[in-house]
Formats: C-alpha cells, sequence, structure tokens
C-alpha cells in the first residue's frame, strides 16, 4: 500500500515543503530511502525501526520504500522520524489516513518510541501555514514556539504511541493550555540605561543620530573611556520590535536551536559582541549545510565588534555585502543560502597599540606604528561607516556627579518619533532608514535651499570628501533634522554631521585620504 505524508525542511531559516511518501510491497523484505538525503536522514530507518517496534507495532515483513520529494533539496536533520514513522503506519494500515493531507509531522524518534525536539520549529510552523495546513504536531518542548503562529493548530506530542492512538481516534492528546507568550517590555529586558552613564556628551549625541537613522558607527579613542559602555546600551534606544520583526528574529534563533520553553522567542532586540578570535565561518555562517553565523544573529539588533583592529582582516571583509544589502549569501555546491543580516554595526577601537595617539604627551607608539595598526582597517570598510566618534577620558566630576545623563526612555521617544518621520517619507519604497538611501533619494529626499548648498560645498571642500563621503554626510543630516522635527536640513545639521565625519579624516586621513 502507498502512502503519504506532509512535513516540512529547513533551508537557510525558512521552511520549505517536504512530501514524505512509503510504499509498503511485497517482496525482498527490505528498508530503503531515496530523496537527496544526508547521513542524518538515512540513520532514520533505525530510529524508525526500533521506535514502532517499542511502541507496540509489529512491521510486517515486507518492501518497504521511503521517498522524500523534492530529490532536488538536500534533506537535512532528524525532524523527518516522526513523518517517515506516520507514513509507514499509514501505508501499513495501522491507523487512518483521513486528515492526514491537513497535517504537518515533525520530530525526532528516540528508540523508546519517545519524540524528541528538533530546531527551526517555528520555521515549521510558519511554512506549514503558509502551506494551508491546519494541524501542526510537533515534540511537546516545541509546541509553545509553535503557538506563537496564529491560523494554525499545533499541537505537543509526547511519543509515538500517544500520537498514533489519537490519530485512530481512540485517544485525546494530553492538551496544554494555550497560554499566550508575554512579550516583555524594555523595562523588564534590559539591566543598563543611559541615566547611568556621566559625561561623554558627544558620544550620546553620535550614538542617538546613529540609531535614528540606522547608520553604522565607530567608537575611537583611549582605553577606559566607555566606547563598551555606550555600545551596549545600543539596544535599550532602539524601537520596540514590531510583530514582523519578533518572527524573522524568532525563526533565526529557532533554527540555531537558542530557543526554549522558557524563552519560546525573541522579544528583544539582540545584542551580538564576537570575540575577535572568531573564525570567518562562524562570523559569516558556515559549515557544510550552512547555519547562521554572528552577522545573521545581530539582526534586527546591534553586531557590536570590539578591539575591532584585532579581528583577522578577512573576518572584517565579510562585512562588505551585508552591510550594503542587509543580506548574506553562502554558496555551496548544492545550493545557495540566503540569510538576513540587517543590523546596526558599533565597532570600538583603540587609535594605536598603546591607546593614546594623537595625544603625543602618553603617545609613544611611532608614526609607522600608528599608520599599521589603523591601516587594518580597509577603506572599503571604513566607507561603511558612516559616523566616528571619539571618546575622551571621563573626569572625576563627570565620575563621581549625582545627576547623570538622561535616562534611554527619553532618547528613545525622539528616536521613534524620527523614525515615524523615515517611516512616513519612505512609504511605499523599499527603504527603511536614511541610511539605505541611494543617490537618486538623496536627491528626492534631501533637497538643499541655495545657503546650504554653498555652505554643504565648503564642507565639501574642505574636508577633500569622497563621492561617498558627500552621501553620507547628507544622509547624517536628514537623520538630525528628523530627530529635531524639522522637514528641510539646515546649516547647523550639516554642519554636526559634517562634525560626526570629521574624526575618520583625523585618525586615516594621512593613509586613505
Amino acid at each position: 500500500m502507498y502512502s503519504k505524508v506532509h512535513s516540512i525542511g529547513i533551508i537557510g531559516v525558512e521552511g520549505v515543503p517536504i512530501l514524505v511518501e512509503a510504499d509498503v510491497s511485497d517482496g525482498l523484505p527490505g528498508f530503503s530511502m531515496v530523496g537527496y538525503l544526508s547521513s542524518q536522514v538515512k540513520e532514520a530507518q533505525d530510529r524508525v525501526r526500533t521506535a514502532l517496534k517499542n511502541s507496540g507495532f509489529r512491521i510486517p515483513a515486507k518492501k518497504i520504500t521511503i521517498n522524500l520529494s523534492p530529490a532536488d533539496i538536500r534533506k537535512e536533520g532528524t525532524a523527518f522520524d516522526l513523518p517517515i514513522a506516520i507514513a509507514i503506519l499509514s501505508a501499513s494500515g495501522m491507523i487512518q489516513s483521513a486528515g492526514l493531507s491537513d497535517c504537518v509531522f515533525s520530530g525526532e524518534l528516540g528508540l523508546d518510541g519517545t519524540v524528541n525536539p528538533v530546531p527551526g520549529a517555528l520555521s515549521i510552523v510558519v511554512a506549514a501555514k503558509r502551506e494551508g495546513k491546519k494541524i501542526c504536531y510537533l515534540p511537546r518542548e516545541n509546541r509553545r514556539e509553535g503557538v506563537f503562529t496564529s491560523g494554525i493548530q499545533v499541537i505537543g506530542i509526547h511519543t509515538l504511541k500517544d500520537l498514533t492512538d489519537h490519530l485512530n481516534g481512540g485517544k485525546k492528546l494530553p492538551q496544554l493550555p494555550d497560554d499566550p507568550v508575554e512579550l516583555k517590555t524594555e523595562k523588564d529586558i534590559y539591566d543598563v540605561d543611559f541615566s547611568d552613564v556621566g559625561g561623554q556628551p558627544f558620544l550620546r549625541r553620535a550614538t542617538e543620530v546613529a540609531v535614528a537613522g540606522m547608520h553604522n558607527i565607530m567608537y575611537i579613542g583611549p582605553a577606559g573611556t566607555g566606547k563598551t559602555m555606550f555600545a551596549k546600551r545600543i539596544p535599550t534606544i532602539m524601537p520596540s520590535l514590531s510583530f514582523g520583526e519578533i518572527m524573522e528574529i524568532s525563526k533565526i534563533y529557532s533554527v540555531c536551536g537558542l530557543l526554549s520553553g522558557e524563552t519560546p522567542i525573541m522579544n528583544s532586540r539582540p545584542f551580538r559582541s564576537p570575540h575577535h578570535t572568531i573564525s570567518p565561518q562562524a562570523f559569516a555562517g558556515g559549515g557544510r549545510i550552512p547555519r547562521p553565523g554572528e552577522i545573521t544573529l545581530a539582526s534586527g539588533g546591534v553586531l557590536f565588534l570590539d578591539e575591532l583592529s584585532e579581528f583577522h582582516k578577512s573576518t572584517i571583509e565579510i562585512l562588505r555585502q551585508p552591510l550594503e544589502e542587509g543580506e548574506i549569501t553562502i554558496s555551496r555546491s548544492h545550493g545557495a543560502y540566503l540569510f538576513p543580516a540587517k543590523f546596526l554595526l558599533a565597532a570600538a577601537m583603540n587609535p594605536c597599540p598603546c591607546g593614546f595617539y594623537p595625544d603625543r604627551t602618553k603617545c609613544r607608539c611611532s608614526e609607522s606604528q600608528v599608520n599599521k595598526y589603523l591601516g587594518r582597517i580597509s577603506k572599503p570598510i571604513l566607507d561603511r561607516i558612516d559616523i566616528c566618534a571619539e571618546s575622551s577620558p571621563v573626569s572625576y566630576k563627570e565620575l563621581r556627579q549625582e545627576k547623570k545623563g538622561e535616562s534611554s526612555a527619553a532618547m528613545r521617544d525622539r528616536i521613534e518619533r524620527a523614525r515615524v518621520m523615515q517611516m512616513e517619507r519612505f512609504r511605499g519604497t523599499n527603504i527603511l532608514f536614511n541610511s539605505f538611501m541611494k543617490k537618486p533619494d538623496l536627491e528626492k529626499y534631501c533637497g538643499l535651499f541655495e545657503t546650504e548648498e554653498l555652505y554643504l560645498k565648503q564642507i565639501y571642500d574642505s574636508m577633500s570628501l569622497s563621492a561617498r563621503g558627500y552621501e553620507k554626510i547628507l544622509k547624517i543630516a536628514r537623520t538630525i533634522a528628523d530627530l529635531e522635527g524639522c522637514e528641510n536640513i539646515s546649516k547647523s545639521h550639516l554642519a554636526e554631521a559634517a562634525g560626526l565625519r570629521s574624526r575618520e579624516g583625523k585618525f586615516w586621513g594621512g593613509i586613505y585620504g
């Protein structure tokens, strides 16, 4: 007899429909599986056969053929164990086949018939809903991930025997409460706040502008001046996640197996801070079957690279495509995998090996040592960083003052208002933030009056800007105007934007000028 069961495979971070076909016929007894399978999937025949036996089923001594379709998609992981078992039982007439076409099954089988959790449960349920299925059967531990998706019934199962009894109509599965996942507020999520930071008004302003327009930012200055402290507080002033962002980020973490029953979704913006010894594969994502790396895990949040100049050059250069396109493509012989990479890059570094350049009263590095150190950051990467903020030592008075700076909540309010202006401005386009504008967009959305045009020309000539530098000053000025609620860009906005770019020339002018 023939039977088919629906399942979902994972390609990148998205689910794709997989049809599991089973044929149980007369002939030489055997168990064969086809359909471009990895070794993990091929091993399913031993797990499934033993799980069926220990669940009380006696598989007839017949020829069993399993096909996972389509054959041009490589099947990975252990999540196909459960649908294979259900397909065999259906083809053998041991369970009722009616209604299986509306269901999706996914789960790993233990040898005793228990159904173990699998990564990517959220992507599986989303794909099942997209395919028009009504019910998705998942391991009990994955159920809370699945119920976050509305419009499809998600049932958690503990053992294969419980599921088969349920499908045969003889037993109801234990019903777990459909408790909604509570979305925590920023106050509950973050244990740091900008109100903790004293001094450094320039860094505070630069950070606010960077977040408002999603401009990549670099903090440069001596050690111990607050660079890391500012970077760690960036998520606290980013606007709250929308439902779509929550789903996209949660799917990434689900595929990586980083969600659990206690944290079934990601309701706060990611902050990823990989060590400078990280390999290019772990940074970009990789493996024989690629999985998301740090670049993708930071999507929707912040990728913080502390001690940027200490990262291997080949690792830093990986950022070129993601910073331009908001996604990263990893190619393998059996296909290309597309991962999201829409993050705000925050980097921190010292200006020289000792950290005190250009203060020659403290810095003992030679010019060649300074140039070599700063030259580790290539011009293409530097061009993709919009704001360069120089940190300075904090005075004792600033350190001890009782009244610190304003809170993250107050800064976030201004940023959210600026984001609303951008949303209205770019409605109907694929632009999300000011930093995403291209040259035609600058002409359309960053028009200047004659006085401002002349002033920008003076800036361009005095700073010896490149075409890319000119565009970045316009984008930053547009963001500063949005923070102040202004429709038009003024001279003060251009002046501040130029100041946020001038530090780059101060440190790298002699190298790339």
